[in-house]
């Protein structure tokens, strides 16, 4: 017979409380910090070395991501300032045509007009 005598004793395991879910040992453990043992980190090494190697990838990411974009950038700037120089130079070479065919045409004609040089000016009385 058992101990109070009504027979044998039966040892019932504790039932674990849940609070909204998660077991009430979970909780304290949680809360005073034992479920981050070395253990924890022993058991779960491979994990926490691919999350850092996740986060430290995303990092580099990022930063190149940043500076092909300062290149970007840069580049367009560039671009426009080579437009903007070659639409100039452009305009030259199609005025210096113009100016050669003018000059062919006066001579062509014999109209004894001649290019002059020096913008005109104006005399003061």
């Amino acid at each position: 017979m058992g101990e109070n005598g009504k027979g044998k004793d039966k040892k019932t395991p504790k039932k674990k409380k849940k609070i909204s879910g998660v077991p009430r040992d979970l909780m304290n453990d949680m809360r005073y910090g034992r479920s981050l043992s070395l253990e924890f980190f022993r058991q779960n090494a491979w994990l926490l070395m691919l999350f850092v190697v996740a986060i430290i990838a995303l990092m580099g990411l990022r930063y190149k991501t940043k500076t092909k974009m300062e290149e970007i950038k840069a580049l367009t700037v560039e671009l426009q300032r080579a437009q903007s120089s070659k639409l100039q130079e452009k305009a030259a070479y199609m005025s210096l045509i113009r100016e050669a065919e003018m000059k062919k045409l006066v001579e062509e004609k014999h109209l004894g007009l001649q290019f002059q040089e020096l913008p005109p000016f104006e005399l003061e009385k």
